[in-house]
């Protein structure tokens, strides 16, 4: 029997699959793994559970797998993938190769048929491929500059309309207090006032961790809630279209129909999002097919693992 291991690491969990030629054996969570993110031991210490416990549970051990591939958040940077790669190769002797969280999410989408995955989980990126195998992404350049429509840009951005509420009026900061959003937020951060709100966001980089405060406000029917996921929306649909311009030029009448997918937290959890992605899109290029469902990259992992290349 040949063992294949496909892994997803990303900025908020890591998720491990063992498989056979066909079938899934095991499939395990574990904490980030995003070395840019959580540093090098962290990472380390979820990817190396990861593999354990999946392999644990499929009943065999690491050593017996064949071939993995690992799609890592930041492995476009060389060092990054070369510090995964050595992480794995600790525990697993077969054939490793890491690549890109985007290029297992398209694989997971499209296998080697052409198409375009948008990525929204921690961070967001779109990434595409033509029938001709070139690729092209947009975004996904960190979250201090990019990630449009990510967990962390939608928590950031939220803070950001809240502080807004609070300057609008006199009694702007009590309006803000009595939101729904800001007592989720609240909650989520430990909080007493949008004082402290604005001191908290200015030392920390965790805005990501807002994000089901956020949603959880929204679904209550809070306005500004809704109002910021609705423009994440807009804004990986912004990307989405970037791609397929560069990709899948011609005007829309001369041309396939160009093939949409979406991955990540953001999307999966959030109706608001997938909605509001997929309306605006359509407005953009009517001739795009937008699959409905949100795809799991770590099956793209595990497919590429058993091809043994890069999609």
């Amino acid at each position: 029997m040949t063992y294949y291991l496909g892994i997803d690491g990303g900025g908020s969990k890591t998720t491990c699959a063992v498989g056979d030629e066909v079938s899934i054996l095991a499939k395990v969570t574990t904490g980030p793994s995003n070395i840019t993110r959580v540093g090098e031991g962290r990472a380390r210490e979820a990817l190396q559970k990861a593999i354990r416990e999946a392999c644990a549970t499929a009943r065999i051990a690491p050593q017996k797998v064949q071939r993995a591939c690992i799609g890592a958040a930041g492995a476009a940077r060389e060092e990054n993938a070369g510090a995964v790669y050595n992480i794995v190769a600790e525990i697993i002797s077969g054939e490793i190769e890491v690549v890109g969280d985007m290029q297992i999410a398209r694989a997971a989408a499209f296998g080697e048929e052409p198409g375009v995955i948008v990525i929204a989980g921690t961070g967001s990126i779109a990434y595409g491929r033509d029938a001709r195998g070139k690729t092209a992404r947009a975004g996904g350049w960190g979250f201090t500059v990019s990630d449009e429509g990510s967990a962390h840009w939608i928590g950031a951005a939220a803070v950001s309309a809240l502080l807004r509420v609070a300057d609008q009026s006199e009694d702007g900061q009590a309006t803000a207090e009595d939101s729904l959003l800001f007592g989720e937020m609240k909650a989520a951060w430990g909080l007493r006032s949008v004082d402290e709100l604005a001191t908290a966001a200015s030392a920390t980089s965790r805005f990501a961790r807002l994000f089901p405060a956020i949603l959880a406000a929204a679904d209550a029917g809070d306005a500004l809630a809704q109002r910021v996921l609705a423009q994440a929306g807009r804004e990986l649909a912004q990307l989405a279209t970037i791609v397929v311009r560069r990709l899948f030029a011609g005007s829309n009448g001369n041309r396939p129909a160009v093939l949409l997918a979406m991955a990540g937290g953001v999307f999966r959890h959030s109706p608001t999002v997938r909605e509001v992605f997929r309306d605006e899109l359509l407005k953009l290029d009517p001739s795009l097919e937008v699959n409905p469902q949100v795809v799991d990259p770590v099956l793209g992992a595990l497919q590429m693992a058993r091809a043994g290349k890069r999609s």
